[in-house]
């Protein structure tokens, strides 16, 4: 079972029904034209077509599992006193005295660019259940990094 926020979820339900509604499609066009062509043991396009769906069928039936398996968390019933799935946390990189931000969350919904990082990871294992003004270590790819928590909010 996973947790996961009502956006992630959505956000992956349209993902699949895109997917299934429009990709697949596409590619099962592009199959039927390529084998109108003629000879399939030397047609190209027929056999990256196969090539295409095979990959699309195998997105979908792991986007499936995710959701069969993702229970939608409930906001109101989160503690906001320590770092949790769903935190907003604010932390000081003790090396460089930086601030950063970031959202706790599941590792489907994980993208740094919007300032999201998987619970998964090496920081979001390493900040969870601690509260604001722990100091905690971290061992990353770069080295040893050292982060002060300055705030926890859902």
């Amino acid at each position: 079972m996973e947790y996961m926020s009502q956006e992630g979820y959505d956000k992956l339900v349209a993902e699949l029904r895109e997917l299934e509604s429009v990709e697949l499609p596409r590619v099962r066009d592009a199959i039927a034209e390529a084998r109108d062509k003629g000879d399939l043991s030397e047609n190209f396009e027929y056999h990256a077509a196969k090539r295409e769906q095979g990959r699309l069928l195998s997105r979908i039936r792991f986007k499936q599992k995710v959701l069969a398996n993702a229970r939608v968390l409930d906001m109101s019933r989160l503690k906001g006193d320590c770092v949790q799935l769903l935190s907003h946390i604010e932390i000081t990189n003790l090396g460089n005295d930086r601030r950063m931000t970031y959202t706790i969350v599941n590792p489907h919904e994980a993208d740094l660019h919007e300032g999201k990082i998987s619970i998964k990871s090496p920081i979001g294992q390493a900040l969870l259940n601690k509260k604001v003004g722990d100091v905690v270590e971290v061992r990353v790819p770069a080295g040893l990094l050292k982060l002060r928590i300055e705030d926890v909010r859902l």
